[in-house]
């Protein structure tokens, strides 16, 4: 049976159809915003009364027989997002550890936090995805899973900037701060406001989870290190040793389906596998699948190895056919945190129908794991011996490895274009979700591809996997790694003397050094790319346009003006409408600034005129606040309908910059308290958002909005605020208007 929020959301969605509106159109219609309007058709929120009766208004329809409908879905409230687990499976055959995992559990109740140390293979992975499978229902918010890469062979411990992004992506924050500490704080204010229990594996020491860690709040960390850190204060350890030998028995019998008996042979084969559990495990496979043995002869098998890992592997290996050894060995070149059949595919360049028998074959060796169907991981010991025999036996390691960043750059580039974007004039035939949610699940594989292009001197991948990731990047501000990878694929493309994709790549480069706030090296990176002969007229216009949005930052309003009417005049002559738009919209902001008013509304009505969609928001927005002191009524209708358009598209950043500019022209028409308020929310926008210039920006006219208003106190702060960030970004400019409003303030004061 339907609960009551899906039958009122089925009411909400007939009177949609009725209206014949589009969501947008309704919205405008009924005065709701087209985010919350989306919210209750599709039942993420549950409308005000006045909201239902706005909508069966605007078909005609009487809202009352909908009342008592309504009354139960509030008091039942909206669908619960469902409960996000990345936690691997948890083992079917957990063994022993019982008051290892009561200690366990037992803290993460009572003070949030425990620390599981021991030697590798001793399973402290184990352990923690068994307590925090255990523990799931106590964290209705999820639980969360992240490898630090403290001792993964061929992979740098994650550094805690990039663990924090991927851990805040991990909760549907995309658009990141920059700086480690405030992303820190952003994740600490995220899970005191959640029940989250998150698994941070394999730690490389105290200085690389700390950033990490949840502050006041329900939720909870497991970490698991090779390490004991004992210099993580608040977080109590938990020592795992190896298996004494009752438990490794237990473990051991379980794993070769045999209840084992006292016979010095299975004494043997405990001491060659030294209570590990990795090594038990695989020792019982080898033994369950050769049923003519006895653990007489798999103990003499294994004394023939003198290192008792290599015993363990060996052993494991030897029940392989060539072709499953072979497949194996490569597996330690491949890049990555895990895989799927495509890919292991390509690195033995087989069908991937006959290489997942093959995997399969190798998990039911304990040689790989699969933690979620079809997808595929090593163990970090095991990738190292299998690392080390491909060094000895596979002369064509880098072949194989060179197929992979082939295969991955090549679905990159496949799902990128199907994603809408400016760079494109339409998108293929595709499903862009799916596209995305393939970037999302192989990203930290396609940054391990691009390392291992660069280490591998594979120019051509190098240079074009950044470009598939365009799109990604964007819709994902913040990520840590773009910038290294356009430095890197500038360079590559120059080597190759792909002087057209080095100018787009450098130019690329430029514009997100200059979203993270690095106007200078913006700039520079922007002077490269206009080395002369390297850029067409395509990409010279897009470079005028960038440099003149870094020179705007800057406060060279003059220069910046220029730049702009050089993008007008190449994209004029390209007949790109879209490029057009923008630069008539930016030149009018610029032109305004400089106290050209009449011109300003002149350029942005030609703007409006040229664009179409969401493109139109800049000009609406610059002709909205050159109105401001002209027309009161068109300047907030022209600023509604942009943020209407940037609502109904979501994005985000357009949002905040709507609110900023409709509390920038209610402060010139005198409105100051619904100025204020629309300042407050271009905030509350912009703090997930990587958009340094825009805080700048909004912290400084919401300073002037307050100071007014009479407010003097709330401006001085907020100028504290503007110099803090001005001076941290270097940015003279921003800090001096901020310094002079202060002591202008302080003056009056």
């Amino acid at each position: 049976m339907s609960s009551p929020n899906e039958r009122l959301v089925a009411q909400l969605v007939r009177i949609k159809e009725l209206s014949g509106l589009s969501l947008r159109a309704l919205a405008r219609q009924t005065g709701l915003s087209s985010s919350s309007l989306s919210r209750y058709l599709t039942g993420r929120l549950v409308p005000t009364w006045e909201a239902v009766t706005a909508l069966c208004k605007a078909v005609g329809r009487d809202p009352r027989p909908l009342r008592p409908l309504w009354a139960e879905a509030s008091k039942a409230g909206a669908a619960p997002a469902p409960r996000r687990n990345d936690l691997p499976a948890d083992l079917v055959d957990f063994t022993g550890r019982e008051a290892e995992a009561e200690q366990v559990e037992e803290l993460l109740r009572t003070t949030g936090a425990v620390a599981v140390d021991g030697m590798a293979g001793v399973g402290k992975t184990s352990l923690a995805v068994h307590a925090a499978h255990r523990l799931a229902p106590a964290y209705p918010d999820g639980g969360l899973y992240l490898d630090l890469h403290g001792f993964t062979p061929g992979h740098e411990p994650l550094e805690p900037l990039a663990a924090l992004g991927r851990l805040l992506n991990a909760l549907e924050i995309t658009h990141l701060p920059a700086a480690v500490d405030e992303r820190a704080a952003l994740w600490r204010s995220e899970l005191s406001r959640r029940r989250v229990l998150v698994v941070l594996d394999n730690a490389v020491d105290a200085g690389q989870v700390r950033p990490l860690l949840p502050g006041a709040g329900k939720s909870a960390v497991v970490i698991t290190s090779r390490a004991r850190l004992v210099d993580l204060d608040g977080v109590p350890p938990v020592s795992l040793e190896p298996f004494a030998d009752g438990d490794a028995a237990s473990l051991f019998g379980r794993a070769a389906g045999l209840a084992l008996g006292g016979e010095e042979a299975v004494g043997q084969v405990l001491r060659q596998c030294g209570g590990l559990p990795l090594a038990l495990r695989m020792a019982g496979a080898r033994l369950r699948h050769r049923p003519g043995w006895t653990v007489a002869v798999l103990a003499e098998r294994l004394r023939d190895n003198t290192s008792r890992f290599d015993s363990a592997f060996g052993m494991s290996l030897q029940q392989l056919d060539s072709v499953q050894r072979r497949v194996f060995r490569l597996l330690g070149v491949l890049p990555g945190a895990d895989f799927d059949t495509e890919v292991a595919g390509a690195l033995a360049d087989m069908p991937a129908g006959r290489v997942a028998g093959i995997l399969e074959e190798l998990a039911d060796a304990h040689l790989v794991e699969e933690p979620s169907p079809g997808r595929y991981r090593l163990h970090d010991l095991i990738r190292r011996y299998a690392a080390d025999l491909a060094a000895e036996e596979e002369p064509q390691a880098n072949t194989a490895l060179r197929r992979v960043l082939d295969h991955y750059l090549a679905r990159a580039v496949a799902h990128d274009r199907t994603l809408p974007s400016p760079h494109r004039r339409e998108p293929e035939p595709g499903d862009p979700a799916a596209a995305m949610a393939w970037f999302d699940l192989e990203y930290v594989n396609l940054i391990a591809s691009f390392d291992a292009a660069v280490r591998l001197g594979a120019d051509e991948v190098a240079a074009e996997l950044p470009d598939a990731l365009r799109v990604w990047f964007f819709r994902h501000r913040g990520t840590d790694d773009q910038v290294r990878l356009l430095e890197a694929a500038a360079g590559a493309a120059g080597r190759l003397g792909r002087h057209r994709q080095r100018t787009a790549l450098l130019a690329d480069l430029g514009y997100a050094l200059a979203a993270a706030g690095r106007l200078t090296e913006a700039i520079a990176a922007y002077e490269l790319a206009e080395e002369p002969g390297a850029a067409d007229d395509e990409l010279a216009a897009g470079l005028a346009l960038r440099m003149g949005f870094a020179r705007r930052d800057l406060g060279e309003f003059e220069a910046a003006q220029a730049h702009f009417r050089q993008a007008r005049e190449l994209f004029g002559k390209l007949g790109n409408m879209g490029g057009l738009s923008q630069a008539l919209a930016f030149d009018g902001w610029v032109t305004l600034h400089l106290g050209g008013r009449a011109e300003a509304v002149a350029l942005a009505r030609e703007s409006v005129a040229t664009a179409a969609g969401p493109a139109r928001i800049t000009g609406l927005v610059t002709l909205g606040l050159a109105l401001a002191t002209q027309d009161a009524e068109e300047s907030l209708r022209t600023l509604r309908e942009a943020l209407g358009l940037a609502e109904e598209n979501r994005l985000a950043h357009n949002q905040a910059w709507c609110h900023n500019y409709l509390g920038v022209a209610l402060r010139e028409m005198g409105s100051f308290e619904e100025a204020l308020e629309h300042h407050r929310r271009a905030l509350e926008l912009l703090e997930p958002l990587a958009e340094a210039q825009l805080e700048i920006n909004f912290l400084h006219t919401y300073a002037e909005t307050c100071r007014v208003a009479g407010r003097s106190g709330e401006a001085i702060a907020l100028l504290d605020r503007t110099i803090e960030a001005a001076r941290r970004l270097d940015r003279p400019h921003d800090e001096k208007l901020a310094r002079e409003a202060r002591e202008s303030l302080t003056a009056e004061g």
